[in-house]
């Protein structure tokens, strides 16, 4: 079987691990982390991905394979930037997640099961770290000073207030391991600093690849992901399932 793998860069490690321990033949395309932020802007780069898979297998020789068998997502709901995504030739595989903490927790379920006992929650992961700069010293002191050259002194006083505002409703900073990566002690690390500069507790979590693992096997199971034949779109549910054929 032959996937093409559209993913955010924050799962750059863990896809590609999996990926070359995959039966199947994968080909990942990494897109840059943030894009999330402006939901448009991902449903716009993502179908750009779609539609390059669409126009054929890169080693269709003597049209031997002309397509990919699937075209994966390795994105969940990302501010509902997938919904609406079209595909003309080859099915979509989607997982049903609100967003790559649920790919790297292994289910919908174990997330719906540490948001609600563990509420105030903030997630910190290798590419989550390596991608963006999260909640911590490292953050406030790049954004303030950043602030502080284009609006001087006082103004980057209240703009980091506002900045840091949203901060407030989190307390708890967890580190997802994920079983055979290597140099977790860094990660784990980086996590208690910010954990401490912020007042918040520390916690780390093993992840479970499960998930991803099966996807990355092409093994699609209808309880953990939505396959989307061509001609159809991805919605919300806003229930258990989280996506649906529109």
């Amino acid at each position: 079987m032959r996937l093409k793998v559209i993913a955010c860069d924050v799962l750059r490690r863990e896809a590609g691990y999996l990926a070359a321990r995959s039966d199947c033949y994968v080909d990942v395309t990494y897109l840059p982390q943030g894009l999330h932020e402006e939901p448009d802007r991902l449903r716009e780069t993502v179908q750009e991905q779609i539609r390059i898979a669409e126009s054929g297998f890169p080693y269709n020789h003597f049209g031997l394979r002309p397509d990919y068998d699937y075209i994966v997502l390795a994105y969940g709901l990302c501010s509902n930037g997938t919904l609406g995504l079209v595909n003309e030739k080859i099915p979509l595989v989607v997982p049903r997640a609100h967003d790559c903490i649920t790919l790297l927790l292994g289910s919908k379920a174990e997330y719906s099961r540490i948001f609600s006992e563990r509420p105030g929650t903030y997630w910190y992961s290798r590419g989550w770290i390596e991608c963006s700069l999260q909640p911590g010293k490292e953050r406030y002191t790049n954004v303030y000073r950043e602030y502080e050259e284009k609006y001087g002194e006082d103004n980057a006083e209240y703009l980091m207030e506002m900045e840091q505002s949203w901060f407030t409703k989190y307390n708890r900073a967890v580190f997802i391991d994920w079983p055979g990566l290597n140099d977790s002690e860094s990660y784990r690390n980086y996590t208690k600093e910010c954990a401490e500069y912020l007042k918040w507790n520390y916690d780390e979590i093993m992840g479970d690849p499960g998930l991803l693992a099966r996807v990355l096997n092409g093994i699609f199971d209808g309880n953990e992901v939505l396959i989307v034949p061509p001609g159809g779109k991805i919605a919300a549910t806003y229930g258990e399932d989280i996506i649906k054929l529109e």
